[in-house]
């Protein structure tokens, strides 16, 4: 599409993220610029990130936020984001109006 494209990832691997080294070793560098979240928490805790972090969620276009974990951590922030996730329990199936198991695109706003 044309547009700067961000990829936000961990330091350390945490459960099944993606860290630094899996994206670079990707080639997912030569597509997006690729930065640290600061945090090694599985979810997104806004008041945990790093200030480069929170300066860029709050300034930029779009957010394409991927888990469920970070469905969890910024559902009710006050902003857009896209979320794509699989619905892994029935709490957040319920909570999205989806079946347990289904993949869901969702704009929050």
């Amino acid at each position: 599409m044309g547009k700067p494209v961000t990829y936000v990832v961990r330091d350390v691997p945490v459960i099944n993220d993606v860290t630094i080294e899996d994206a670079i070793n990707s080639g997912l560098d030569e597509v997006a610029e690729i930065i640290s979240s600061g945090n090694s928490a599985p979810g997104t805790i806004l008041n945990l990130y790093s200030d480069d972090f929170l300066h860029r969620f709050n300034n930029t276009d779009m957010i394409i936020s991927k888990g469920q974990g970070n469905y969890e951590g910024l559902s009710n922030v006050n902003r857009s984001v896209f979320f794509l996730l699989k619905a892994k329990c029935n709490v957040i199936a319920n909570n999205l109006q989806v079946r347990e198991n289904d993949i869901v695109l969702k704009m929050i706003n």
